[in-house]
């Protein structure tokens, strides 16, 4: 299988092209800092020709589309596409800069309507392939601190979800992938809540090759973190309000300490 993976040199994207490797497939990866990508697609397929590198602004569909076409001429037709690029800011919503709500809404919820888009018109015509799409845990728990990240993730999840059913007769497969806390640069300075243990990167890599191999249409990492996620949604405002305090969820972001977040959220302003 090759698969294409945005935000693929560091993190979630690294994890699962490194996954995707030892499972046999090959990977084109980009990011927005070509140098860094280069190295890591160096790195995970150790010179083999099974891996490359490009660059891409996923608020720029001329970008993605060029990023697409680069992996079908390196690795020949494309058989899925991991749109996993994402940014995050920590801030209440009344403060929070109106440039990071508008960036982090072109990255995280546009970026991947504009990969999707792009995907499916490689796909349809011949009646396979398969999308996968990052959303988020947050995106169902909807933590305090984070109004604007956790609005694109439901996002992703609403449109994956409308999505599926869209494409499902067409031969078109979609995954939504809903992370927890997972160790990456990302989660820097979060405080730790009481219902939640931060997995690393690699079990989300593996489980997105898992998916891509068996289909499966929405996946939790932890698995364990769906039920709680699933009734925290569910659940009427009072009770979904007590249980998010009794887990502790608000305060992941709340009470996370913005000065270990510093470095992040700056390169994440690019």
């Amino acid at each position: 299988m090759n698969i294409a993976i945005t935000g693929g040199a560091r993190g979630i994207g690294r994890a699962t092209a490194e996954a995707a490797v030892a499972a046999g497939h090959r990977v084109a990866i980009a990011d927005l800092d070509l140098e860094l990508t280069q190295a890591a697609a160096a790195e995970i397929g150790g010179g083999s020709g099974d891996v490359v590198g490009f660059a891409v602004d996923v608020r720029d569909a001329a970008s993605f589309e060029a990023f697409l076409a680069g992996a079908e001429e390196a690795l020949a037709r494309l058989d899925a596409l991991v749109n996993n690029a994402g940014v995050a800011f920590l801030s209440r919503f009344a403060d929070e800069d109106p440039e990071r709500t508008e960036h982090t809404v072109a990255v995280n919820l546009l970026g991947v309507m504009t990969g999707t888009r792009l995907a499916l018109d490689r796909f349809l015509p011949r009646r396979r392939g398969h999308i996968v799409n990052i959303a988020s845990s947050a995106g169902q728990i909807a933590p305090a601190n984070g109004a604007t990240y956790a609005a694109t993730k439901h996002g992703v999840v609403g449109f994956t979800r409308a999505l599926r059913a869209e494409v499902r007769d067409d031969g078109i497969r979609t995954t939504i992938v809903m992370p927890g806390i997972i160790d990456t640069e990302m989660i820097g300075g979060f405080a730790k809540a009481r219902a939640t243990r931060t997995i690393p990167a690699s079990a989300v890599g593996e489980g997105i090759v898992d998916a891509l191999r068996t289909g499966k249409q929405e996946l939790f990492v932890p698995r364990e973190l769906g039920p709680v996620a699933r009734l925290i949604a569910g659940l009427p405002p009072r009770a979904s309000d007590g249980l998010k305090k009794l887990a502790g969820a608000d305060g992941v972001m709340t009470d996370a300490d913005m000065s270990a977040r510093k470095a992040y959220e700056e390169r994440a302003d690019s």
